[in-house]
């Protein structure tokens, strides 16, 4: 699992730090930089709460597609 740059960019779109998604969802600051980070793959009610707390559909944020951009 590689690094989630899309969530982190989704998260500056909003102009939203760490902390802030972080108390929106629920979990600690440390759960949303580990997730950023690839370092740990949420539960899928996690990653239901991120995209709605952004905007973004699952696939926006959590979809690992091909690098030809298909999913």
């Amino acid at each position: 699992m590689g690094k989630n740059l899309r969530l982190k960019a989704s998260r500056a779109a909003k102009d939203m730090s760490q902390k802030q998604l972080a108390d929106a969802v629920g979990v600690t600051r440390q759960t949303i930089i580990a997730i950023e980070n690839g370092d740990y793959n949420p539960t899928i009610r996690l990653c239901i709460d991120i995209c709605l707390t952004l905007g973004k559909t699952l696939d926006e944020l959590f979809w690992e597609g091909t690098n030809d951009g298909q999913n």
